[in-house]
């Protein structure tokens, strides 16, 4: 049998690495699904320090008058979150949100989340949603370019309140 070369041999590579290409695919998919639901920051982005003015002027706040322990940061991947956490005197919250959002709804006692939020506003700077602020990127503060921003304040006793601030482009 000349010229026959190679016919009813089985190319086991070639065999095994089709084989293999869907298992290798399913295992990168598990490593992925267990990454996404143990990790904080399952695709990248992990929060980085900034400064609070950076922070708070993406939403068009500015840090009130006697804060303290202020830390912020922001966190981009396909969306941007800058995240504000401070202190301030409980009896100033209102008055400081009242000035920042004029125009805004009163914040609200009830139907917050999480349940131990004592008050928290939800705002939205796109013009026809049940939120608006009424205002718009750019003109409360150069920098400012958050879609939405959700203030959570829980009172820490008769005199402080933990204020958390977040202004996001999702």
């Amino acid at each position: 049998m000349t010229g026959v070369t190679g016919r009813g041999r089985t190319r086991w590579g070639l065999f095994a690495a089709i084989i293999a290409l869907p298992a290798l695919v399913l295992a990168g998919l598990a490593v992925l699904a267990v990454r996404f639901a143990t990790s904080d920051h399952p695709l990248g982005g992990a929060p980085e320090k900034v400064p609070c003015a950076e922070a708070l002027a993406f939403g068009g706040a500015r840090l009130p008058a006697g804060a303290y322990d202020a830390e912020c940061a922001v966190r981009s991947w396909q969306d941007t979150d800058y995240e504000a956490r401070f202190r301030m005197p409980r009896e100033d919250v209102r008055d400081w949100l009242e000035a920042t959002y004029p125009v805004a709804s009163a914040p609200k006692t009830e139907y917050c989340y999480p349940d131990s939020v004592d008050l928290c506003l939800h705002l939205e700077f796109q013009e026809g949603s049940a939120d608006y602020a009424g205002l718009f990127p750019g003109l409360s503060d150069p920098g400012f370019g958050a879609y939405a921003a959700d203030v959570d304040v829980t009172y820490e006793g008769p005199d402080r309140a933990l204020v958390r601030f977040s202004a996001f482009t999702t």
